[in-house]
């Protein structure tokens, strides 16, 4: 990834956020970013204290001292965020029906039912890609013509994946939801969401929703 980067491929997405907490707890004094996405790793440095082959040196060594040692401290305890979502505001549901088979309750009761792990952010600033669907709301395809603009805090999903709009822009996943927290602060530089959190959703009326809203509430 240029003179400043490496990419470091992992075996999936698990070992790629472990891998990334690893470097991240090292923290070694050349360290500038780790941005983990998947089943990579991309490791930013400062090219003026250390040059390429060292840091892969220095990466390839941190993969196989993390084989058989104790879960770095950032995954000790990884506590779900619970994310309330009003499926009320769902327009694409009758689409996410059609395509599974299953009422709007039995999508709803799903996709509340697990929890979640951000494997990416991307997209626009703090959009969390999450794994993964259960199997009987996976494969619905992204709209054939996407929006001009979602509302931020929409919840959608797609292929294997959901996730949250967190601010207005276009978009074509299927919206089945939306919550009310504020999930992204640009301007105050919040971002409570990383790779590797858990979330879990929770369901909501409207009217709750507005007064949630209303408060301004964060994640």
């Amino acid at each position: 990834m240029g003179d400043q980067a490496v990419l470091a491929y992992l075996t999936d997405e698990a070992e790629a956020v472990r891998f990334a907490a690893t470097v991240r707890d090292a923290n070694p004094s050349w360290l500038q970013d780790v941005v983990p996405a998947y089943g990579s790793v991309g490791v930013f440095f400062d090219a003026d204290s250390i040059d390429t082959a060292n840091v892969i040196e220095w990466l390839s060594a941190s993969v196989s001292n993390d084989t058989d040692e104790a879960e770095p401290a950032s995954l000790l305890t990884p506590l779900a965020k619970i994310i309330p979502v009003c499926y009320e505001m769902a327009p694409d549901m009758p689409r996410v029906c059609e395509h599974t088979g299953l009422t709007s309750d039995d999508v709803i009761s799903l996709h509340t039912s697990i929890d979640f792990t951000i494997y990416a952010i991307g997209f626009v600033p703090g959009f969390p890609y999450m794994g993964y669907l259960p199997m009987e709301l996976c494969g619905v395809g992204r709209l054939a013509s996407p929006r001009t603009r979602v509302e931020p805090g929409s919840v959608g999903l797609t292929g294997r994946q959901t996730g949250i709009y967190p601010l207005p822009r276009p978009g074509g996943w299927n919206l089945i939801g939306r919550t009310p927290l504020v999930i992204v602060d640009v301007a105050a530089g919040f971002f409570p969401l990383r790779v590797g959190d858990v979330v879990r959703f929770t369901r909501i009326d409207a009217a709750e929703f507005k007064r949630q809203e209303g408060e301004r509430l964060t994640l």
